[in-house]
Order: C-alpha cells, then structure tokens, then sequence
C-alpha cells in the first residue's frame, strides 16, 4: 500500500481502468507503486510548464515574471530563423507578449539575471542568493580547466578587466583590444584572454550580465546589476539542494532521478538522490510508474511525485487544442529522453548535421496539439520577402493533416509571423512533405 491521501482513496474505490490510478479490482487495493497512465502524466507535464492556460490573456510585466518563474529559467539562445529561442519561449507561453518586455524586464527591472544552467539562460533574480552558492562550487570546478587553456597569466587578465570594468562602467567583448587566444581555438571558441576572462568571471560570479546589445554580452559589476548585491548571502549545500530539488520536482509535476538534477544542472545525481532518499522516507515523496507513450501502458519509467500532486492528478486542466510552434530550446523538449518517453516524440536538432545528411532541416519547430506533439516544421523569416517561408511540414505516423488541424496550423503560423514582424506567410511547393 502507499501512502496517500484519503481524498484518493476515495476517489479510487469509483476508479474504471481508463482512469488515471492503476487498480486492482480483484482485491480492492492501490496497486504498488500507482501507475499514471500517460495521457494524464502528458497534461500534468504541460501543465506545469504554462500551457494549459489560455494563450491570448493580457500579459504584464509581473504576468511575465510569474511565467519564467513558473518554469524556472529561460534559455537563450542566438539563433534567429524566425525568432530568437527564448522569445518563441515566452511568446508560446502567451500570445501577447512582446520581446521588449523581456529586455525591461532584465535591463531595467533587474528581475530576472543571466547565468549559466545547462546553457546561458534567464532566472529570476529571487533566485540568486542559491546561485552564489553555485558560483562557489563552479569556480573549484572551473578553475584547472581555465588555468589549463590558458596559463597562470590568465589569473592576471581577471584583474585587468575587473578594473577596467570599474573604471569605466559596462563593457562588451570587443571593448577590450587584445588578439585571439591560440588555445582557444582548441576547444571551439575563438576567444581573446579578455573574453575568456569575461565568461569566467560571469560564470563564477565576479560579473554579470547588464544587458544584451545585438544579443552581445554587455559585463558589469554584480553589485551594479543585482539589486541589495551587498547584502546577499549565498545558501548552505543543504539549501541549494533542497530547493534545487524541489523546485525541479514543482516544475516537473514528477521525475526521476536524473531529471532533478539535471533540469538546473546545480547539484549532482548523487545529492538528488539522497534527496529523494530522504523525502520517500518521511513520506513527502511517493514513487510512482509512468506509462510511456506508444506501448499501451506496458512499458514504463519510474519517478517520484508529490503525494498531494498524485491526489489531484484528475483536476488537472485539459489543454487547449490550438497548434503551437515551439522552439527547439523549449524546456517542453529540451530533455529529449523524457519527450520521447513521455510524448514518443523522437527530436533532434540538426544545425550540426551536415545538410547531406538532415532528415528534416536546419532548424525545425516541434508541433504541439494540445497535450501531445503532432509533427514538426521548417520555417524561416525572409525580411526581404517580408513573410514566413514555410518549406517543410512532417506529421508524426498515423496522423493526417485534416482540415481542422490545417486551419490550425494557419493560424499559428499567421500569430507567429505576426509577432515575428514580417506581414505574410508564404508555403513553398511540396511543403507538404510528411503528410
């Protein structure tokens, strides 16, 4: 038996086996550990990631803020076919929402920072006293490698840019005048010591980033940039991994393991686990098995979920049935092993792969359909054209492009086009390629 509320206790004793809770109605009892049937788990997942609201609502600066701190962080991304990652992000989020809200809301209202998680992303800056504590366990990490590319002389380049930094304000990469580094060449950035020095110092926490200019860092002081800097005090290892965990199971609605420590890549497998040791333990934690999609609840993965989160699991919201365009950096399918698992949606990205060998294209859009993704789409912005090129559409198997989803798919991309600043969607011949 598991111990869970007596609300779903209740509710099971009514159960039918297309419900969400497996049952066992020879012997009346909840199966160990439950089984989530997927389409439930799919609609929590979405859920928890802002997508089953309604896409059209008035968005506010604090209506803004509420989004990025409900999934956690933004990533960004310099990638611009249609528009920039963490834009489409938001803008998939709510229809409403405009790109310069975002640079107010990081360049003006210091409400959210730039630091590095998996890759350079957005926070909200409420989270910066645990990503002190971060800082800290990422210098000793980052130190030899550092020191190894660069030599002792990169320890001295630090200091010269920290006081030119102080001295004359703000500074981009290309305002300190030094040549390209040979070293770095070995590892895939063309960068000069003071450049090397700059993302060192942002990651570890001796800069920060003010604003972005044409999507180029512009570097600052911490305690110019984060308000009451002073008077923050980075966590203990005990408070970073509790809300580390925590927050990555709040926003996943369940996980294993190896999602929680990687969703902010902050504390390690082993920590998270223990974490999870923990919280099963003093019953805060239930494991619980997730039907994969495809295999008619026969195969599964195990996680972990929040007893309440498992009570309520019928109350949550249906999704609207609108076609969205997500960027390929949406957290949705940024863990590509959960969205094939839990969507049996197999994406990859393929800019690195040479063009001879692209199934689809440079830099395609995965589609969702309500609570679960049905294809996906090569598109582009022509600013000379002044339209939305759309070259390219491959539904998943089984699926037809009815005259409903098309409509759909229109609209979406009339919204996208729209946001994107071009006037028109165009459709290349044979754009229907997977259909």
């Amino acid at each position: 038996m598991v111990d869970i509320s007596a609300r779903l206790a209740r509710q099971c004793q009514l159960l039918v086996p297309s419900r969400t809770i497996a049952f066992d109605t020879k012997y009346r009892t909840l199966l160990t550990p439950p089984l989530i049937v997927n389409a439930a788990a799919r609609r929590l997942f979405l859920a928890r990631h802002g997508l089953a609201k309604s896409p059209r609502a008035r968005l506010t600066q604090t209506g803004l803020a509420d989004i990025i701190n409900g999934l956690g962080f933004v990533q960004l991304d310099s990638i611009q076919t249609v528009a920039r990652a963490h834009h489409m992000i938001l803008f998939a989020r709510n229809q409403t929402y405009r790109s310069s809200q975002l640079d107010r809301l990081h360049a003006r209202e210091a409400a959210v920072f730039e630091n590095w998680t998996h890759d350079a992303a957005l926070l909200p800056t409420a989270f910066y006293p645990y990503w002190m504590r971060v800082f800290e366990r990422r210098r000793m990490r980052l130190h030899d490698r550092f020191r190894r590319y660069h030599g002792d002389a990169f320890w001295a380049k630090q200091q010269q840019v920290l006081a030119q930094i102080a001295r004359n304000g703000p500074q981009m990469a290309r305002d300190f005048d030094d040549e390209p580094d040979p070293a770095s060449e070995k590892w895939g950035w063309n960068w000069h010591p003071s450049k090397a020095a700059c993302e060192y110092l942002w990651r570890t926490g001796g800069l920060a980033v003010a604003r972005r200019e044409g999507f180029q860092k512009v570097y600052d002081l911490p305690e110019r940039v984060i308000p009451d800097h002073g008077r923050l005090r980075p966590v203990s290892d005990a408070e970073l991994v509790e809300w580390a965990c925590s927050g990555a199971l709040d926003r996943l609605g369940f996980a294993s393991v190896r999602e929680l420590a990687a969703f902010w890549d902050a504390v390690t497998p082993t920590e998270a686990a223990a974490w999870c040791r923990a919280q099963n333990v003093g019953g805060r934690l239930t494991e619980v098995a997730i039907a994969s999609a495809g295999y008619g609840g026969a195969k599964r993965h195990m996680a972990f979920m929040r007893p309440e989160t498992l009570a309520s699991l019928d109350d949550t919201a249906s999704l609207p049935g609108a076609v969205r365009l997500l960027s390929p950096f949406d957290p949705v399918v940024r863990d590509r092993r959960r969205a094939k698992a839990l969507f049996g949606f197999d994406y990859r990205i393929e800019i690195f792969v040479p063009a001879q060998r692209r199934r689809y294209g440079y830099y395609v859009f995965p589609l969702l359909e309500g609570d679960r993704f049905v294809g996906r789409l090569d598109a582009k912005c022509d600013r000379n054209a002044d339209a939305l090129i759309t070259s390219g559409l491959w539904l998943e198997p089984r699926l037809k492009l009815t005259a409903g989803r098309l409509a759909r798919l229109e609209e979406a991309l009339a919204r996208l086009a729209a946001f994107a600043g071009v006037n028109g969607v165009w459709f290349a011949d044979a754009w229907r390629r997977g259909c």
